[in-house]
């Protein structure tokens, strides 16, 4: 089988002054492994929403996703936490980065969440931070790096222990449109060295083409 996450039926309201707001309306799809699939919606149009419920940040009003054939809201919340360092890498429109740490200590923090801190991946956050082209900048804070050289940590971080799936959330929204594109090249080139399943969320019609697969989110609904 090569599906890797499934959602069915997914549905989400929010309640403002007792009423109800639906974002999300009867969602489904498959997901399979080495895809990498961008969501197209306007801003509000709840991709974020629909990102973080795929990834367990926030449960669904109805419906469920199922990773590895495994329903994740059935869950336990200390299991949750356990998936998503284990199987997920988070890029978020803003880094995140812990302002007191390194570039390198930032992509080792997921190491040590998990317990596994040794030589090896150590090692493989130095391989990382040279993949994205910041071997000179390791040693260097985040008030130290531009936007662009932070997300690149961020993306690094995401990918220190070899996630199943990178869920990127307007990974380059916060950036100007060139160093737009070199995250999203690195996105690229990751996807195919790497074979890393990718899905991320975008408004920008010029980043849906690194994508093999787009989905468009309109109104709750989404379609191919």
């Amino acid at each position: 089988m090569n599906s890797l996450l499934e959602a069915k039926n997914i549905s989400k309201s929010f309640y403002m002054n007792g009423k109800e707001l639906p974002v999300l309306k009867n969602i489904s799809f498959v997901v399979n492994k080495k895809e990498f699939i961008c969501v197209q919606g306007s801003s509000g149009s709840g991709k974020s929403t629909l990102l973080h419920i795929l990834g367990s940040l926030d449960k669904p009003t109805a419906g469920d996703v199922f990773f590895e054939g495994g329903s994740l809201f059935k869950k336990s919340e200390n299991l949750l936490a356990h998936f998503r360092n284990e199987k997920l890498g988070f890029v978020f429109q803003f880094h995140h980065l812990l302002p007191e740490f390194t570039a390198l200590e930032n992509v080792l923090i997921p190491v040590l969440i998990s317990g596994k801190n040794n030589s090896t991946l150590e090692k493989r956050a130095h391989e990382l931070l040279d993949y994205v082209g910041l071997t000179a900048r390791k040693d260097h804070k985040p008030s130290e790096l531009s936007g662009g050289e932070n997300q690149r940590v961020a993306l690094a971080r995401a990918l220190i222990l070899q996630p199943a799936l990178i869920l990127a959330d307007e990974p380059t929204g916060n950036l100007d449109s060139e160093n737009a594109r070199k995250i999203f090249s690195l996105l690229k080139d990751l996807h195919h060295k790497m074979e890393t399943t990718i899905i991320y969320v975008t408004h920008d019609a010029d980043l849906v083409s690194y994508a093999d697969k787009c989905w468009q989110l309109k109104n709750g609904v989404l379609t191919s």
